[in-house]
C-alpha cells in the first residue's frame, strides 16, 4: 500500500487543470518583421542645459590658458633658435623656457580630463546621455583637443630643435 500511495498522489496531481497558463496563440509582436529598422527616438531628447553650463567654462579655461601658453612657447622657440650646443648655458635656458611652456599646458590637459569626467560621472550616476548631450561632450572635447594638439606639436618642435 505504501508504494501505491505516491503513485496515486502523482496521478491526481497530473490530472488537475492548470489555471492562468499562458496562451500559445501568436502574440502581436510576433507579427512584426524583425528585419525592419527600429526608429531611433533618442535624437528627440534635448540637450541638458546643466551639462552645457558645466562644459562651457572648461572650454573657456582652455582658450584662456592657450594665450599664456603662446607667450611661453614663443619665448622657448626664440631661445631654442639661439641655443648653443647641448649642455651650454643657452641650451639650458631654452630647456627651462620649454619646461615653463609645458607647465602652461596644464589647464588644457586638465580641461580635457574634466570633460571626460563629466560625461563619465553622469553615466556612472545613472543619468543617460542623450544624443544631444553626447554631441555637446564631443564638441567640447574636440575644441579643447584641437588646442592640445597644437600645443603638443609646438612643444615637440622645440624639443627636436634642442635635440631631445
Amino acid at each position: 500500500m505504501r508504494a501505491i500511495l505516491p503513485l496515486l498522489v502523482f496521478a491526481a496531481a497530473s490530472c488537475s487543470s492548470v489555471r492562468d497558463a499562458p496562451s500559445l496563440a501568436p502574440r502581436a509582436s510576433e507579427g512584426i518583421d524583425p528585419r525592419l529598422p527600429v526608429a531611433d527616438t533618442s535624437a528627440a531628447t534635448p540637450a541638458d542645459p546643466a551639462l552645457a553650463a558645466e562644459l562651457a567654462p572648461l572650454v573657456s579655461a582652455a582658450h584662456t590658458a592657450s594665450g599664456r601658453f603662446e607667450v611661453a612657447i614663443a619665448r622657448a622657440e626664440q631661445l631654442a633658435a639661439a641655443a648653443g650646443p647641448r649642455q651650454s648655458d643657452s641650451w639650458v635656458a631654452a630647456q627651462q623656457a620649454l619646461s615653463a611652456a609645458v607647465a602652461e599646458r596644464y589647464p588644457v590637459t586638465r580641461a580635457l580630463a574634466d570633460i571626460d569626467a563629466l560625461a563619465t560621472a553622469r553615466v556612472v550616476g545613472g543619468r543617460q546621455l542623450g544624443l544631444a548631450d553626447q554631441q555637446a561632450v564631443r564638441d567640447a572635447a574636440a575644441a579643447v583637443g584641437a588646442i592640445d594638439a597644437r600645443q603638443a606639436a609646438r612643444v615637440a618642435a622645440v624639443q627636436r630643435r634642442l635635440g631631445g
